[in-house]
């Protein structure tokens, strides 16, 4: 059983600057002392390095760790753009499950899909997968509700990931509403706007390893909306004596709660003094007025959380 909060390991190999693989592994410990069971890793991050991190602490923990993996983007000079396409899609599966070192894979997404891909024959794919033991459940990420609601009529589609935050939720309009009506598991990354609303991403300058440099929403002209938007946070969060992570955190729970949908966030964390912060989120119940408050708040945000190469 899925608990009401994920890990996301993306950050213990790239992207957010350096990486401490001991304290990874600690952290990782740490997660499943305080009742995580969920983890999400992708063949993009570290290309595989990733899922080889995870690889011991998964053999260790086995009976209580959901695995969740993606294929999709492709960064190696080898790698097709056609990664939608069933060849590719019963490869990669193999490459998980020796990289991981398991005998199957707890929840497989297909990270993007390839417009020029019939929707069938990718999903047919990934339904060949579970029919042979090789995935227990299928997942997609950051897809349409047209493409949600075709790829579920081919295979029962378990959980759909997309970007939703207090300062992100394009998906409450149509995506939402139509996981809720599915049965769909809506599994939000970057609940805390890839780290925008703790307010510590602009604490200081990014490092040359850190992606966010290239995000719009990152860059010198979008800050001071940003920091208008975590101040109210911060305000919220002092006058109950917790952290704006834990609002922004508190505040997806309930938003979920609102729209009836199921969900399992999965922020990210390299370190096991925030996981304590995170988990403790989950059973805060914000109050009618403080919810008001946030509300609004995403439309004053400006920039997108997409890379731009310049």
């Amino acid at each position: 059983m899925i608990g009401a909060q994920g890990l996301g390991c993306m950050g213990m190999s790239e992207f957010y600057g350096e990486t401490d693989k001991v304290e990874s592994r600690l952290t990782l410990e740490r997660a499943i002392e305080l009742g995580i069971n969920i983890f999400d890793t992708a063949d993009i991050y570290g290309v595989g390095a990733n899922e080889e991190l995870l690889a011991s602490f998964v053999s260790t923990n086995r009976e209580r760790v959901t695995i969740a993996t993606k294929f999709g983007y492709c960064r190696t000079p080898e790698s097709p753009d056609d990664w939608s396409l069933p060849d590719f899609i019963r490869a990669a599966v193999d490459r998980f499950l020796q990289r991981l070192g398991v005998d199957v894979i707890d929840l497989y997404y297909m990270h993007r899909r390839i417009g020029s891909v019939e929707l069938e024959d990718s999903i047919g794919a990934m339904a060949e997968l579970v029919g042979a033991g090789k995935a227990k459940w299928l997942g997609l990420s950051a897809v349409s509700t047209s493409e949600l609601r075709a790829e579920h009529a081919v295979h029962p589609i378990a959980a759909l990931q997309s970007e939703w935050s207090i300062s992100t939720r394009d998906i409450e309009q149509d995506v939402v509403p139509a996981a809720a009506e599915l049965g769909v598991t809506v599994v939000p990354y970057s609940p805390l706007g890839r780290g925008m609303l703790t307010g510590r991403a602009f604490a200081t300058s990014l490092t040359d390893t850190d992606a966010r440099q290239h995000f719009p929403r990152f860059s010198a002209e979008s800050r001071a909306a940003s920091m208008l938007l975590v101040a109210k946070i911060e305000d919220i969060a002092s006058a109950r004596g917790v952290s704006a992570v834990q609002i922004a955190i508190a505040w997806l729970h309930a938003q979920s709660r609102k729209l009836k949908v199921k969900t399992a966030p999965i922020p990210g964390t390299r370190k096991r003094s925030r996981l304590l912060e995170n988990v403790a989120a989950a059973s805060m119940i914000l109050t009618t007025p403080e919810m008001e408050a946030l509300a609004p708040l995403a439309s004053a945000v400006e920039g997108s959380t997409v890379y731009d190469p310049d």
